[in-house]
């Protein structure tokens, strides 16, 4: 590995950290209705922050993770964000590197709009309609433009992701599955087509299914409670954008 490629790797992940850091902004802000416009904050006591309290995890461990001026702890959330925004852009950077720029600008717009996701949905048990609706705005166009060879598989996949997760939402009335995720079924489809598509379905609902298992083994959920869909739709949809070839030709191997 040459020393060009070293430093663009440590440079797309310090970008990384400073885009999970954005993250967490956006994050914060879309939970309490505030705008994105403005200084950064700190949640508690309001105080503005300086640019010493802003450096991605290095601020947080440099001040025992605690506000610098209320003393009250700061989420764990924050670096936790960072760093996992910083380890997914290397992974993307790694399969494109500068082979293609604009899918890699694009690569890591969708992942940063997933990381939110994500976090919101966990901690909301709703899908923000501002991330998510851009997402497959940027998502269409992409694949219309830039993948036109590609583009009516993805389309393909987008149709029947959607019609797959609205017969679920319409049979059981949106107990089973929230109309968020329906619409989350179309991004999945036209980022990665019918296979990887598939393939990140069936991540989901296993991931999905171990963790009600165990959450129901260990008294923490009923077969009644809500468990949020879409983290398991997000990590099965990280997991097919970077690996999915790789997993569906280990698969296909086994089989042979």
């Amino acid at each position: 590995m040459n020393l060009f490629l070293i430093f663009s790797y440590i440079f797309v992940f310090i970008f990384g950290l400073c885009i999970g850091s954005f993250l967490n902004c956006i994050i914060y802000r879309l939970e309490t209705k505030k705008s994105l416009e403005g200084r950064s904050f700190c949640p508690k006591c309001k105080k503005q922050l300086v640019w010493n309290d802003l450096i991605p995890v290095f601020s947080f461990l440099s001040l025992k993770g605690k506000c610098r001026y209320c003393q009250k702890k700061i989420s764990c959330q924050y670096p936790l964000i960072e760093i996992l925004t910083g380890l997914v852009f290397l992974l993307i950077f790694n399969q494109l590197q500068f082979s293609n720029l604009i899918g890699l600008l694009f690569l890591f717009y969708i992942v940063s709009s997933l990381i939110i996701i994500f976090v919101y949905d966990l901690k909301h048990y709703e899908i923000p309609d501002k991330v998510l609706i851009p997402a497959i705005i940027v998502a269409l166009i992409y694949c219309i433009v830039f993948n036109f060879s590609g583009a009516l598989n993805n389309l393909l996949a987008a149709f029947l992701a959607f019609s797959f997760f609205f017969s679920i939402f319409w049979f059981s009335k949106g107990k089973w599955m929230g109309f968020g995720d329906v619409k989350f079924a179309i991004l999945i489809g036209l980022l990665l087509g019918t296979l990887n598509t598939l393939l990140a379905l069936f991540l989901a609902f296993f991931f999905g299914a171990i963790i009600g298992i165990i959450l129901m083994i260990s008294e923490k959920k009923g077969l009644k409670s809500e468990i949020p869909f879409g983290p398991f739709l997000v990590s099965g949809t990280i997991l097919a954008l970077i690996w999915g070839p790789k997993i569906i030709n280990w698969y296909l191997n086994l089989l042979t």
